[in-house]
């Protein structure tokens, strides 16, 4: 995007090497902007034309001259707060840098990266700074309406000639606008004290004035009273002030907001009236009217601005709760990643391990136990996954009347026979779109949630109805079926119900739960294009309601599964990963089973081999490597050896969008029995 004050662009300065070129590849490559700067002084220009970051390396201005930029960070509007995304060197981060932190502190929105660094981790950054960018935007828009909307109040007070004050309980702190400043004779640069406004009035309305006032504070009714004030000049003028009572969440009085007009001339014809009363029946009458009507008209605004800011107020908390969400999304997602390769490695390992120690029982316990917490950490990361939508879902038509009747015996046996389980299932329901396994871990997460919410036992109602979808926020326009878990146990209170689907949220004791259950609920609704709702009142029970899409084709017969046939040949595989670990332990494995293993670091260094002549049975891959990804290379390999098996090994679930290579799958991690099973179906 063109530089302008709306911009989500990247500008990048990285003079030195290749980075800079790298970094705008990478950030172009997924779906953003980006502009190379030569020097500091054109990176300075090119924000200040309107960017939506910056990516700097460390070592460019680590000794420039950074008052400009520095003074067009300073003199950002309140609504902007400029991203910055800093590449350091290894070990160069603020903890440990004492001039990555000055450069952090003197350039405020900084995120730190170091070098080398992950592609996937600067474009999720760059992806999460231009997200806010978006939203700072979006704010300044908000700021712009409520700007233009309190400049509308003052032109309607400006031309009723009302001066706006408010009285701040219990400190008696006065507010006045300058209008309201010239009905007590002072200027607008006068100070005017609650002080003030008592010396100034006139010694016989004080006292009336005062319980009028009192009897406002006591009960909460309007105040509404007209006086004498005398001015510094020693001339009597009269005021006509009304108020109203703006309440805490807690009931009591914050303040009296309201309005006071000049009423000296009206109060002059009022005295004149007792000699000219026939004279002036008529104009007291019509005065009396537009005041009415003016009154009228300011309560009616008042409403209105009042009636919108609780509107803004409501957007704004919806906008900080989805940026929490997304954030915590995108972290989770990375770090379920990036673990799931470290569990590759560890499960290898000890599979080939298992295989070559001695005949020890005790060896084989050991081994066995650590086999058995890297499966349960495998199970965390899924579950990790499904939250930040990111897990391998193949999404079918589904009955989900026949679904739920086959999940009878397992939902029983979990739930105990404290529990009642009741279904309520109509007939003739179209399928839904989803994928069944997930589906049924989804919904015996739910039911385990609500049994452990009924410790003295109760009952579960799981419902399903069909759900039509027209304004709601979360959902795009169409039909769904709704999947309702519902208790009768002890329920959750607003702030736990508010907390409840963020990861390792748990409102267990420790050591009862992970916190990931109904996390990983909301990811696969929201991945699979529905969404998950819950209420839950104290004392009543708990509703968790699966919105799941309709899928346009009935279910698919199943079919029975064909055993792989056992290859006992050799092989020659091509094995490509960039992480030596996962290589090492993967290519142990391959021979170990029996086949010849021809290592690759990246993908450009597979295509060489490709193109020579040593012959190849098949190639494995992973997807996300630098340069070139999994994808990119199937792609490439398919033009120089059509008939050439490729199987994609990779813990990365969201492949791009346009990705027509339709390659079998390996999830990582796996085991070698997993491995050599899907190597059989390949070369069989």
């Amino acid at each position: 995007m063109r530089p302008g004050a709306s911009s989500e662009r990247a500008v990048i300065l990285a003079p030195i090497g290749r980075d800079a070129a790298v970094a705008a590849a990478l950030i172009r490559e997924a779906g953003y902007y980006a502009n190379i700067a030569r020097d500091l002084v054109a990176l300075t220009r090119e924000v200040e034309a309107g960017a939506g970051l910056a990516v700097i390396a460390e070592e460019a201005i680590k000794t420039a001259d950074l008052r400009r930029l520095v003074k067009w960070l300073n003199d950002q509007p309140s609504w902007s707060d400029f991203p910055i995304v800093l590449l350091t060197h290894q070990g160069g981060g603020p903890e440990r840098n004492p001039d990555a932190a000055r450069l952090g502190q003197v350039l405020g929105n900084v995120t730190f990266i170091e070098r080398p660094f992950h592609p996937t981790t600067l474009v999720s950054v760059v992806g999460s700074a231009v997200r806010g960018r978006r939203r700072q935007y979006q704010t300044r828009a908000i700021l712009e309406d409520l700007t233009e909307s309190e400049g509308l109040l003052q032109t309607a007070l400006n031309a009723g000639h009302l001066g706006a004050l408010e009285l701040h309980l219990p400190q008696f702190e006065l507010e006045a606008s300058d209008t309201c400043k010239s009905f007590y004779g002072r200027k607008p640069e006068d100070s005017f004290t609650y002080q003030d406004l008592l010396d100034a009035i006139h010694p016989d309305d004080r006292a009336p004035r005062q319980r009028a006032l009192d009897h406002s504070i006591e009960t909460g009714k309007d105040y509404s009273f007209e006086y004498r004030n005398i001015w510094p000049d020693g001339s009597v003028h009269w005021v006509d002030v009304r108020a109203r009572a703006v309440r805490r969440p807690d009931g009591s009085i914050k303040s009296l907001v309201g309005v006071s007009t000049d009423i000296t001339a009206r109060k002059t014809y009022e005295i004149e009236r007792e000699n000219l009363l026939s004279q002036l029946a008529a104009e007291r009458t019509a005065l009396a009217e537009l005041t009415e009507t003016l009154e009228q008209r300011v309560e009616e605004r008042t409403t209105e601005l009042m009636k919108e800011v609780a509107a803004r107020e409501k957007a704004q908390e919806q906008l900080r709760q989805a940026q929490k969400m997304e954030t915590i999304g995108q972290l989770t997602g990375g770090v379920a990643h990036d673990f799931n390769n470290l569990l590759m490695a560890v499960m290898g390992n000890l599979d080939l391990l298992r295989k070559r120690v001695p005949n020890d029982p005790r060896l084989y316990r050991l081994i066995d136990g650590a086999l058995q917490g890297a499966e349960r950490g495998a199970s965390l990361t899924q579950r990790l996954l499904a939250f930040a939508r990111q897990q391998d879902l193949k999404a079918v038509p589904v009955d989900l009347g026949a679904l739920l009747h086959g999940m009878i015996d397992l939902l029983e046996r979990s739930l105990g026979p404290r529990v009642a389980l009741r279904l309520d299932i109509p007939e003739n329901l179209p399928p839904a779109r989803v994928d069944a396994n997930q589906l049924e871990l989804a919904i015996l997460n739910l039911a385990i949630n609500s049994r452990d919410a009924m410790p003295d036992g109760g009952s579960i109602d799981i419902r399903v109805a069909e759900y039509r979808s027209s304004g709601d926020a979360t959902l795009q326009p169409g039909s769904y079926l709704q999947v309702s878990v519902i208790d009768n146990g002890k329920g959750m209170t607003p702030d736990i119900l508010k907390k409840a689907i963020e990861p390792f949220f748990s409102s267990k004791p420790l050591g009862k739960g992970t916190g990931l259950g109904l996390s990983m609920v909301h990811g696969l609704a929201v991945q699979l294009g529905g969404a998950l709702q819950l209420a839950s009142t104290v004392g009543k029970g708990t509703t968790a309601t699966l919105i799941l899409p309709v899928a346009t084709q009935a279910p698919e017969a199943e079919s029975p599964a064909h055993a792989a046939p056992k290859v006992n040949r050799s092989a020659v595989i091509l094995f490509v990963d960039d992480d030596p670990l996962i290589a090492m332990s993967t290519m142990e494995m391959l021979e170990d089973l029996g086949h010849r293993v021809i290592g690759a670091s990246s993908g450009l260094h597979a295509l060489d081999i490709i193109r020579s002549e040593q012959p190849i049975d098949l190639m494995v891959t992973d997807h996300v490597m630098p340069g070139m990804t999994g994808i990119e290379l199937a792609a490439a390999s398919r033009r120089l050896r059509p008939s050439l098996p490729i199987l994609l090994a990779t813990g990365y679930a969201d492949l791009p969008e346009g990705a027509q290579l339709d390659l079998p799958r390996l999830a990582k991690p796996y085991h070698q029995d997993q491995l050599r099973d899907r190597l059989d179906q390949l070369l069989g």
